[in-house]
């Protein structure tokens, strides 16, 4: 029996979508409606559970490294998150409009005809905490770890993250499959889903050439600060790339990340010390990712788009998805408290951003991983090393 991975099963959970939500009837969309109804009670009670899950430790385990050389690591892997988030945003402001009829959604959503069908029943999860509540315990936590340097509450939370990451990876991502067939089945019951296509597509494009540029300007830096040719040193980094386009994951990919460092000849106990960290901290794809999907659902749905309103988004991105786990669509999932906080996502477009998010969600791990090895370089510099091995 082939064992099929989550993007095929996206792939063909949207297929079946839109195929049954064609021609079912009512009474069979409103089944649907009610597991995405009740799926995503459960995904918003997870919610605080997921951040403090990933944060805490997180932030904890950037308090054991060495010294200035983590501040100074931390703070590129930072900067390159912020930056990247931030052309995304600008980005997607002038070219988005011209791809995407704005509003399209949510006139659609007005139109008594063409509305979502509503769920048979709805069972109430409420989460245990706001999500800011969440972040605030998981920085005091995170920080009194990496402060204090004590075991009991540091290995609490690891074992914590533990079990976050089996809910994630036996229960939620499972599951997504389903909860997407349910969204496009509504989506083209109420006549929507021509529209979501054309999102899907013509974002995709622009995400893509994104993170190629963003590689490219990371390695022009990287190369002007540490020396050597930077399409050489880029083109010693595919295999890495690749790697993390099949496994969607950073964590998964870093042997091959840590191989081809040193490669380019950065110190061995720099590229031993910087691509590990950057692994969970450094998520300058997945924020592209993320920023543009975002925009491209407010824009449909006719919400505000103003700098002033996403960059705090943007930073807060960068520091809740710290050490997001090593399965597929980690990144999302760690996003997903600030989505409906920052930028008043429904619980419907926070599922229709889950599914965007994750059908390019190879591509942003692959950028990130890529971009690791571009702040080796720096790091490597300011370490007082030169490039060996230059050839």
């Amino acid at each position: 029996m082939i064992k099929l991975g989550l993007l095929p099963k996206l792939i063909l959970a949207i297929v079946l979508g839109i195929l049954i939500g064609s021609f079912a009837p009512v009474q069979i969309i409103g089944i649907f409606a009610t597991f995405n109804a009740i799926f995503g009670k459960f995904l918003g009670f997870s919610i605080p559970l997921i951040i403090i899950g990933f944060v805490a430790p997180g932030i904890g385990e950037l308090g054991t490294g060495a010294g200035r050389l983590l501040a100074v690591t931390a703070g590129i892997a930072y900067f390159s998150t912020i930056f990247s988030g931030t052309i995304a945003y600008f980005t997607s402001s002038i070219v988005l409009p011209n791809v995407l009829q704005v509003g399209q959604m949510a006139i659609d959503a007005a139109n008594p005809e063409e509305a979502l069908v509503e769920p048979f029943f709805r069972i109430d999860m409420p989460p245990i905490m706001a999500v800011m509540s969440a972040l605030l315990i998981a920085f005091v936590l995170g920080l009194g770890i990496a402060v204090t340097q004590g075991n009991t509450i540091r290995n609490f939370m690891n074992e914590f993250q533990g079990i976050i990451e089996k809910l994630i990876t036996n229960i939620i991502i499972p599951l997504l499959p389903y909860h997407i067939f349910g969204i496009f089945a509504n989506m083209t019951y109420a006549g929507q889903v021509a529209t979501i296509m054309s999102v899907f597509a013509r974002v995709f494009v622009m995400i893509i050439l994104l993170h190629i540029t963003i590689i490219v300007l990371q390695y022009i830096i990287g190369a002007a600060v540490a020396g050597g040719n930077p399409f050489r040193l880029l083109k010693n980094m595919l295999p890495a790339y690749f790697t993390a386009i099949g496994t969607q994951s950073s964590a998964a990919t870093i042997p091959v990340t840590l191989k081809q460092t040193k490669v380019n000849g950065i110190q061995d106990g720099v590229a031993d010390f910087v691509v590990p960290l950057c692994a969970t901290i450094h998520l300058s794809g997945s924020t592209i990712t993320l920023v543009s999907c975002a925009m491209a659902v407010m824009m449909l749905n006719g919400m505000t788009t103003t700098f002033s309103s996403v960059f705090p988004f943007i930073l807060m991105l960068g520091i809740t998805m710290v050490a997001a786990p090593g399965v597929p669509g980690g990144a999302i999932m760690a996003a997903l408290g600030l989505l409906e906080t920052m930028l008043n996502f429904s619980p419907t477009l926070t599922s229709l951003m889950i599914a965007l998010y994750l059908a390019q969600d190879s591509f942003g791990t692959a950028a990130n991983v890529t971009g690791d090895g571009a702040i080796a370089l720096v790091v490597n510099r300011i370490s007082g090393h030169r490039l060996t091995n230059l050839h």
